[in-house]
């Protein structure tokens, strides 16, 4: 039923009861790159699962490849920072840290810039082996933008953040 309305995520009810959101990235060519379009379903999806008075916990992964490679450099590149101001370009980016059930973020693979915030604001990740965290936006001249260098800090402490967020470097599971 909703896995039809979303051309970004697949989105089902799981578990032995059904009571288990489980919310999975979808964009594969794309290293699941968080696109305006995908973030505008994941808002859906999750205003979804909230109001679901069947689904008691929510979990959101991605692929095996990538949990999420970052926003989408390719959409974003062209703007300029009055058209991001203006047009709210990370509003609702904040969705995830709101939604009053437990969302739990499987990740495995890539979970690196705007993957890793969106990571971070589940409230438990569970890392696979090969899961690899980083905030590598200091490559590109610029900085984490949707909250990352807070929730890192609390997440990891002050030093490894910070060398996480000036050097680009990523961390393990």
């Amino acid at each position: 039923r909703a896995g039809a309305a979303f051309q970004y995520l697949l989105v089902q009810k799981t578990g032995a009861q059904k009571n288990v959101g489980l919310i999975q990235l979808n964009r594969p060519q794309a290293l699941n790159a968080l696109c305006e379009g995908l973030m505008a379903e994941l808002r859906r999806a999750l205003e979804a699962m909230e109001s679901d008075p069947e689904v008691g916990a929510i979990v959101l992964t991605g692929s095996q490849k990538a949990f999420a490679a970052g926003a989408d450099i390719k959409e974003m590149q062209n703007k300029t920072f009055q058209e991001c101001y203006n047009s709210g370009f990370l509003a609702g980016w904040d969705k995830v840290s709101v939604v009053r059930k437990p969302i739990i973020a499987a990740v495995n693979g890539y979970a690196l810039g705007g993957g890793c915030e969106l990571a971070m604001m589940c409230d438990i990740i569970y890392a696979g082996e090969k899961a690899q965290f980083g905030q590598p936006e200091i490559l590109l001249g610029t900085i984490p933008g949707a909250g990352g260098t807070q929730r890192l800090t609390r997440a990891v402490g002050k030093s490894l953040a910070m060398e996480m967020v000036l050097t680009g470097d990523r961390i393990s599971a």
